[in-house]
């Protein structure tokens, strides 16, 4: 298991920024980062940059401003199942 944080960002557009901006803080490279529905129109925000490890649901991948961010991956529901077992914490931003 990964001691690293698994970070699920789910807020709606108009506050996903904010949010992003709040947690930058608090976001290491060896973290990981779902951004999930809305959220996946802000995957060029500067506190993701360093983020080594940052997915987004294929389900959501239509969201996606080109070009991709390099590190992002898209993953399907399974690959995200597997995501969550691999971490020891897991913190849901709305």
């Amino acid at each position: 298991m990964l001691t690293a944080t698994l970070y699920l960002i789910q807020s709606d557009y108009s506050s996903a920024e904010a949010k992003l901006t709040q947690l930058q803080s608090l976001l290491h490279s060896s973290d990981s980062v779902v951004l999930m529905g809305d959220a996946v129109l802000h995957a060029h925000h500067a506190a993701l940059a360093p983020i080594l490890q940052l997915y987004v649901l294929d389900t959501d991948a239509s969201l996606l401003s080109h070009p991709e961010p390099a590190q992002l991956k898209v993953i399907s529901y399974s690959e995200f199942a597997d995501i969550c077992l691999a971490h020891t914490r897991c913190m849901t931003i709305k």
